[in-house]
């Protein structure tokens, strides 16, 4: 290697840079193909599951590099989460009407008076517990 370093009169980084190898980019096709064609095959199918029937299918592959790849082309899974309501406004008991809406938030400290947002401290003599 150092003679063909020496030889080309190149770095040995330079040499190793531009080695012909194959790009990235193909390496991941097939594997991006095979990715599409699940995805197309089962829409709710998030990483996980690609990742198990990529491997059912004999490619031995890691999810992170599924996840990137699905990233990448714009196939990971989002769900619609269905809308839960929480609330039964039509029962039969009494509403009771919100009486907090109007209320005037006062605070009580150590000088045994009241302090609101606006007067402030009734006395000089208040502090902080």
């Amino acid at each position: 290697m150092e003679a063909m370093v020496r030889l080309g009169r190149v770095s040995r980084s330079g040499f190793y840079r531009f080695e012909d190898t194959e790009p990235d980019s193909d390496r991941d096709m097939d594997l991006r193909d095979a990715i599409q064609k699940i995805a197309v095959e089962w829409p709710a199918y998030g990483r996980p599951r690609v990742t198990r029937e990529l491997r059912r299918r004999g490619w031995k592959v890691n999810p992170k590099r599924v996840y990137r790849l699905m990233r990448e082309d714009n196939l990971l899974c989002v769900r619609k989460r269905k809308f839960v309501v929480t609330t039964d406004s039509s029962h039969p008991r009494k509403v009771y009407p919100n009486l907090a809406r109007d209320m005037i938030l006062t605070a009580w400290i150590n000088c045994g008076g009241p302090i609101s947002p606006t007067s402030g401290c009734a006395t000089s003599s208040c502090s902080w517990p």
